[in-house]
């Protein structure tokens, strides 16, 4: 302790003899005396104001200290003080434009207040007027940020607040009133008197941010009259003080300010850079990825102090635990892009990747030109002009969650010095990268109970409180735990289907007319092996395909098309093998029959490709269509969705108050949901009729509707991992909507359902005559034409008194509805 003490006289005795010579030969030349107004925000909500620049308080400060020392500190503030106070126009109020004329003082000032070590090239460090800052004297580090070297005067590398702000200039009244509450009234509201401060740096082009403290400890308030009474009940908390209700009780006009501020700037850039890759990860919207990349990579060159170097970001995604890339990946990725774009195929760029994430290590190539050129890695850097590159592996939870890039077009850039200034940003990095972990496989999630499974959004719900409700149950009773039944009580079914019109007569002729070419090209062949091996038995063979094209021309094919198969599989296949292996000389000939009956690219198979092409096309923009179709309606209520394959697409849709309980249902969302389905039967009917030009096979469809009267019950039924029907009034819903498809008018033989129109099946006139009120309005929109009919359906096995609405479809005309003419031009394109 002795020996402390001694050291610290010693310090403070060497202080004073440098200041004692250094103030008798000149004043710091580290030091700068010019007026600088940093923020013409700031000194407008004081302009106005009372003030006064007076270093009264901190003489009184100084002799304060005499008073209280004991130590040799006190021989050193009486030198300070001696000097202070040895002209007389320096205990007075200074007028700013004399203040060169006490560089002396001031320096004294700056030595009292920052500690002897303090080099004045690198602390941030200044003497200001009361309230705005207004600079009059500060260290050399401090005036070289803030000027321009060649003129002197305030730098326009320093980006301004803005001044119309309202948070700014409100942030500014408070710090101000928290001080005088705290100095005339003696209530401290916690309040810091900072402000954020950034600049362009020269030398990298970057910003730079500045943390910039206001000490007015030698700030005085003297009221010019007397203060009035303040109740401070409500000023526990400062959010709840009325700052624009005080400002009226104690105008700042009432006030007078009088000494000096001093501020101090740090430098927090590093510190900000990392903040504000946190507010990107928070704020993150997901339709602007390439803004939030970009973010994060100018937050990184911040964060490291240079522009010359380049990020890239690369989340380890995987399936089955194989690593698997996605477009979105290929953007922030520099390597995986320009792999991919120089001709790497994907599946090469997967096992490179696969292998480095098994062990994955960070390394350096900090002059690429002196690694191996031969390296196909290398090459791809080089190939992009990179001449040094880093990779850092980034774990999540102590799991690899991908790669930072680290990369720049300069040789020996990268340092681990430079890279150490990443650690920081690495845990944010990682949450980045995991965050992209977690989005693609949700997006495949729900692609699977979207495309899979029954468990859509609207009912996802009910699935977790069940699933609860049994983990609950587990733990209490694990002996008696079951499973509920997840079931949904009074909802309104909405049941349609397109059919592919006469599909599976197009079938039955394409097979028909393929066949025929077959077993013509058969007979062909048989007939060109007989010329080349003399067999007799080839003339059976040849007899039997006559027979078989008789047949098919004289009767339907469907009930005879496992004869033929199995005809081929017995008789022809093992026939031709024969011949293949046992006389080259015919090879050629079989080989012209193989490509007859290539079922890609044969002739033999040309009406079905073509068939199933057409059927796949509209089958394509049906579920395009249904998908948007079920987005939309999801906007007005909750419901159920779902659609089948068949010849075409059939639906079902459940609406009711039990699948959204926390949304009020009213008949009108079941109405609103009725007009859309008749609405977007009429388009789809017009999208398919567009399609017609675009088909190998022109195929039509017929659109019908079942308009069932009140509610149902439907059940999950865990076999089948689908919704059903369940009691016998609701399978009768079931066993209708089944038979309908086929069903004609009574007492004809004509099909209710027609290409071109709406067919509506209902029972009761109630529901009909509702429908009828949408015809008529889309019949006014130009979509539906004025032939609506009235029709008496036949009896059906155990269904009687069905009947029908029936509409016709303005497939050719123009439609006054902006959403659906729109759904219809975008998929018609």
């Amino acid at each position: 302790m002795i020996l402390v003490n001694a050291v610290q006289r010693f310090l403070l005795y060497v202080q004073i003899k440098i200041l004692q010579i250094g103030h008798k030969i000149r004043p710091s030349r580290r030091m700068k005396t010019q007026v600088l107004e940093i923020n013409t925000a700031s000194s407008h909500y004081v302009s106005g104001i009372s003030k006064a620049l007076s270093f009264k308080k901190f003489i009184n400060y100084i002799k304060k200290r005499i008073s209280e020392e004991a130590t040799i500190k006190k021989e050193y503030f009486e030198f300070v003080l001696a000097k202070l106070t040895a002209d007389p126009k320096f205990l007075e109020t200074i007028d700013l434009k004399n203040i060169g004329q006490f560089e002396e003082q001031l320096n004294l000032i700056y030595g009292v207040m920052l500690p002897p070590v303090a080099d004045e090239k690198e602390v941030l460090w200044a003497l200001s007027t009361p309230l705005d800052p207004k600079i009059f004297f500060g260290t050399s580090a401090l005036y070289n940020l803030l000027t321009d070297k060649d003129t002197g005067q305030l730098s326009c590398k320093i980006i301004k607040e803005e001044e119309e702000d309202p948070s700014v200039q409100k942030q500014k009244v408070q710090v101000l009133y928290a001080l005088i509450l705290k100095r005339l009234y003696n209530f401290d509201l916690q309040y810091k008197s900072e402000m954020i401060f950034s600049f362009i740096d020269e030398a990298t082009n970057l910003p730079r941010f500045y943390n910039g403290m206001l000490d007015t400890s030698f700030v005085d308030i003297f009221p010019k009259e007397d203060l009035p009474e303040l109740k401070f009940d409500n000023f526990q908390l400062k959010d709840n003080v009325d700052w624009n209700s005080l400002a009226e009780i104690l105008p700042l006009s009432k006030l007078h300010f009088e000494g000096f501020s001093i501020i101090k700037l740090t430098d927090i850039s590093a510190d900000h850079a990392v903040e504000r890759i946190k507010n990107v990860i928070l704020n993150h919207n997901r339709n602007d990825n390439g803004s939030y990349f970009q973010d994060i990579s100018e937050s990184l060159k911040t964060l490291i102090g240079n522009s010359d170097v380049d990020f890239g970001l690369l989340p380890v995604l995987r399936i089955n635990s194989k690593v698997v890339f996605n477009h979105e990946s290929y953007t922030y990725s520099m390597v995986m892009k320009n792999a991919l774009e120089n001709g790497m195929n994907e599946e090469e760029f997967q096992k490179m990747a696969g292998d480095y994430f098994q062990d994955p290590k960070p390394f350096l190539l900090n002059d690429i030109h002196l690694t191996n050129p031969d390296d196909h890695f290398t090459q791809l850097l080089v190939n992009n002009g990179v001449r040094s590159y880093a990779l850092i592996p980034v774990y999540y939870n102590n799991h690899i969650a991908g790669v930072l890039e680290v990369y720049s077009r300069k040789d020996n850039l990268l340092t681990e010095t430079l890279l150490s200034r990443l650690d920081t940003a690495l845990p944010f990095i990682a949450q980045i990268l995991q965050n992209n972990i977690d989005d693609f496989h949700t997006r495949i999630d729900d692609i699977i109970k979207d495309k899979f499974t029954s468990i859509q959004p609207s009912v996802q719900w009910k699935f977790k409180e069940v699933a609860w409700h049994y983990l609950r149950d587990d733990i209490e009773k694990p002996q008696n735990v079951e499973i509920e039944r997840i079931q949904f009580r009074n909802v309104f079914p909405l049941y349609g289907a397109i059919d592919i019109r006469n599909s599976t007569i197009e079938r039955n002729k394409a097979l028909s007319d393929d066949l025929i070419v077959q077993f013509n090209a058969l007979i062909q062949t048989i007939c060109a092996i007989k010329k080349k091996v003399g067999m007799g038995l080839l003339d059976e063979l040849v007899f039997k395909c006559e027979k078989w094209i008789s047949k098919i021309k004289d009767h339907s094919i469907d009930h005879e098309e496992m004869k033929v198969k199995e005809f081929f599989e017995s008789e022809v296949n093992p026939f031709l093998l024969h011949f293949r292996d046992s006389y080259p000389e015919v090879s050629s000939i079989l080989m012209r029959y193989d490509a007859v009956v290539n079922e890609n690219t044969g002739s033999a198979y040309a009406n079905r490709r073509a068939l199933e092409s057409s059927m796949q096309t509209i089958n394509m923009a049906l579920n395009t269509y249904l998908d948007l179709f079920k987005n939309q309606i999801q906007e007005s209520y909750p419901c159920y969705f779902e659609k089948f394959r068949t010849d075409g697409v059939e639906y079902d849709i459940y609406i009711g108050q039990s699948i959204a309980p926390q949304k009020v249902f009213s008949n009108l969302y079941l109405k609103n949901i009725r007009l859309w389905q008749l609405t977007s039967m009429a388009a789809i009917a017009k999208i398919t009729h567009a399609l017609l030009p675009t088909m190998e096979k022109p195929l039509e469809t017929t659109q019908l509707i079942f308009i069932n009267h009140g509610s149902i019950d439907i059940s999950f039924r865990d076999d089948e991992r689908r919704f059903d029907v369940e009691g016998a009034y609701n399978i009768r819903y079931h066993v209708i909507k089944k038979r309908i498809d086929k069903v004609h008018i009574a007492g004809s033989d004509e099909r209710l359902t027609q290409p071109g129109k709406i067919a509506m099946v209902y029972f009761n006139e109630k529901e009909a005559d509702e429908y009828v009120e949408y015809i008529r309005y889309l019949q006014e929109q130009g979509m539906l034409t004025d032939d609506l009919e009235r029709l008496e359906l036949e009896e059906l096995q155990g269904v009687t008194g069905l009947r029908a609405l029936r509409v016709g479809i303005n497939l050719d005309g123009i439609w006054k509805q902006s959403l659906e003419l729109a759904l219809v031009e975008n998929q018609t394109v």
